[in-house]
């Protein structure tokens, strides 16, 4: 049996096709028995979607009990048309489900500019809040209702134990083009039964996204509607997570990230046009932050991309790409590895270029998994972040997105 957020205590969910995208289904919609510890990311575009303006609004408390998504409109650059939609997929919402709007939130993606279809969704919502299930092929329909330029659905389960309870998280998530994400069009939404308060849990879910979604990158641009969004109802029965400190926490802690990670790698795994899934790994670093930035400067640069699409062995470029991090970096200091996970290839050494075969380099940047490794030699640090090489084929797709 196919395990997904309807394994989770309390949730249920439904994925539906109201007419705003041709052929698949374009609404989803999430709903716990019992308000919510919410907490959730967003954009920080300068240019922010509407739905993202409301759900910023209604988690300033910490609770949440639904979630409203639609595909196929972005509801972006859409002025006051745009704000009444989001407005009314929320009042809609929680008319349908007894519950204050206060407590739901919504996120769309999909075409920015465009107006939105605020009376097919509306009626879409009215017609299917009826239809929310826990049973498995719901959360399959939920998870396939998000997608827009996707190739597949991206989710998760996993279940564990806290406080001698069993526990459950699962999350779903799209993205596979404007994949740049620095939240505080890329989408997730995660459940969990676990017990803990909405202050603990969104800094759980800030320091969780750092580390995941906040490291993939497919093409450098962050959408004007990325959200992730996590609500945990405590229907697990465990004593309720208050501190760092409390027994549980780091298991819960451990989960959320993992989780997160999971569905970040799915996301780069699709991206746009993609031959390769690159890992960017820099270790030995002064601290944590400093090895984040230039994991995400290398993996966002176009030259390095390219080179790997080309599995070509230009170390050059990732020394480049560091460089341009805007933090403390000697080359003269660094090791630096290019190839796969087992079969590392090092072609620089404390600053010194290193003999190597380039046939059999070539030969192992033909795999759909590469890894580039910079060791900086001067802490214990370490960060990892995820991307796609830059084809031929992402340029064709996005240069006829609309046409």
């Amino acid at each position: 049996m196919i395990q997904n957020i309807t394994n989770v205590k309390g949730f249920t969910c439904w994925g539906a096709h109201t007419g705003v995208k041709s052929m698949r289904r374009d609404l989803a919609l999430i709903f716990s028995e019992v308000p919510a510890s919410a907490a959730a990311t967003f954009t920080q575009n300068k240019v922010v979607a509407e739905p993202i303006k409301v759900s910023r609004r209604h988690i300033a408390d910490g609770k949440a009990q639904a979630i409203v998504i639609n595909a196929g409109n972005a509801n972006a650059c859409t002025g006051e048309q745009g704000r009444q939609g989001a407005e009314a997929m929320v009042e809609t919402m929680a008319e349908e489900l007894g519950i204050a709007k206060e407590l739901v939130l919504v996120a769309s993606t999909g075409l920015i500019g465009k107006e939105f279809p605020t009376e097919e969704i509306v009626a879409g919502i009215r017609e299917n809040v009826k239809k929310l299930s826990n049973k498995s092929n719901a959360g399959s329909f939920l998870a396939n209702a998000i997608l827009t330029t996707d190739t597949f659905a991206k989710e998760g389960f996993t279940e564990f134990e806290i406080d001698g309870k069993e526990a459950h998280m699962a999350g779903i998530a799209k993205g596979s083009g404007m994949i740049h994400p620095n939240m505080a069009t890329m989408l997730s939404f995660i459940v969990t039964d676990v017990a803990i308060t909405p202050e603990l849990l969104n800094k759980s879910v800030k320091k969780a996204v750092d580390r995941s979604f906040n490291m993939i990158t497919v093409d450098g641009d962050t959408s004007t509607n990325d959200m992730v969004g996590v609500l945990a109802n405590g229907m697990a029965g465990n004593e309720e997570l208050q501190s760092e400190d409390d027994p549980g926490y780091a298991e819960f802690m451990k989960q959320l990230q993992n989780m997160m990670i999971h569905l970040a790698k799915l996301i780069v795994s699709d991206g746009e046009g993609a031959s390769k899934f690159i890992e960017y790994k820099v270790v030995n670093a002064p601290d944590e932050k400093i090895a984040r930035k230039l994991v995400r400067t290398i993996s966002n640069s176009n030259l390095v991309k390219t080179a790997m699409y080309g599995r070509d062995p230009n170390w050059g470029r990732v020394i480049c790409a560091a460089g341009n991090a805007e933090v403390p970096f000697d080359y003269k200091d660094v090791d630096l590895y290019i190839g796969e996970e087992k079969t590392l290839v090092k072609v620089l050494e404390e600053g010194k270029p290193l003999e190597f075969d380039r046939n059999y380099m070539k030969k192992v940047l033909r795999e759909s998994h590469v890894r580039i490794q910079l060791d900086m030699r001067s802490g214990e640090a370490e960060a990892t972040g995820w991307g796609a090489d830059l084809t031929t084929d992402y340029v064709v797709f996005n240069s006829v997105y609309t046409t």
